[in-house]
């Protein structure tokens, strides 16, 4: 039971903050109505609503996290019909500690905005029904604790396969199902015991899209496996698709770190650090802390004054 409740708390962790990173992101919106393709002549069709995809690209493709929050509360209103509005919305709620409430009612919206869609579009409806049980197993598990909370999360997660199977069946092909799955699959790889991380590593290579957040997966994966050198050659592929993303720059820098290469990482962490204001709080004090830890390894003797990543203020 203990390795079931690590590997939760671990999934949960990674899952919510990024819950709608999975999900995606794209080419500009008039060049492409489906987001998630590698290959526009094969790819199911798929119209995203104006406002989930200005969020979406700003979330994703941009790393801009104040103008997502403004389209997603945009298309809330206007294209709640859709699972991933609601999805991207608890995922931002989680982000900005909106509250634990908030988050669940959003997480609850996902799914059952995504079971109303299975009669109509089975595929999507039941990998959003997925997602959204994965919110509500993380939810249980923050709220709860893992000791309390494991027996319902792990019901969920019981769920969240049923659905991805059920979606698999009708499609295995499908990019928007893959770079999901494949994320997932790559969570509970990393963090079971005797695991093999090979399949879902394969799956975001090769079937998953878009090609940028496959190879942004495929880098935290290989990170996270202690693999940097394979990292920084998928970071680097990310980087040369959405260049000015700082969440990119600073998953380079990091893995600069891990290869002990702290000098290169700084121009990374600076890199990211410039573009902090579109960032969400925690995720700028986790960059700040990183980038000065970094700087004094390269130069111990520096200055408080002489920090690379510091507030305006400081």
């Amino acid at each position: 039971m203990n390795e079931k409740i690590s590997m939760l708390g671990s999934i949960a962790s990674g899952i919510v903050g990024s819950a709608v990173f999975v999900l995606g992101t794209w080419v500009h919106p008039v060049q492409a109505a489906n987001p998630f393709c590698r290959d526009a002549s094969t790819c199911p069709e798929y119209d995203m609503g104006s406002q989930a995809r200005e969020g979406f690209d700003a979330m994703f493709r941009d790393g801009n996290y104040d103008r997502a929050k403004k389209a997603a509360e945009g298309a809330i209103v206007a294209e709640s019909d859709d699972p991933i509005t609601h999805a991207m919305q608890a995922s931002l709620v989680y982000l900005y500690e909106d509250g634990w409430d908030r988050f669940k009612t959003h997480a609850t919206d996902t799914r059952e905005t995504a079971e109303a869609l299975i009669p109509t579009n089975p595929l999507r409806g039941n990998l959003y029904a997925a997602v959204g049980y994965f919110l509500e197993g993380a939810h249980t598990l923050q709220t709860e604790g893992t000791v309390r909370g494991t027996p319902a999360a792990l019901s969920k997660l019981r769920q969240v396969f049923g659905h991805l199977e059920e979606a698999e069946k009708i499609d295995p092909s499908d990019p928007e199902l893959n770079i999901i799955k494949g994320f997932m699959d790559l969570m509970l790889a990393v963090n079971l015991p005797l695991a093999n991380p090979e399949d879902s590593l394969d799956r975001l290579a090769y079937q998953a899209g878009p090609d940028y957040l496959a190879y942004r997966g495929l880098a935290i994966g290989y990170r996270d496996l202690n693999r940097p050198q394979e990292a920084l050659t998928e970071v680097q592929n990310a980087l040369a698709i959405t260049p000015d993303n700082p969440e990119v720059q600073y998953l380079q820098a990091q893995i600069y770190v891990e290869n002990g290469d702290y000098e290169q990482s700084l121009d990374w962490f600076k890199k990211a650090w410039e573009k902090r204001a579109q960032l969400p709080n925690d995720l700028k004090k986790q960059i700040k802390r990183e980038c000065n830890k970094a700087q004094r390894e390269v130069n111990p003797n520096r200055a408080d004054s002489e920090r690379l990543c510091q507030d305006d203020e400081s």
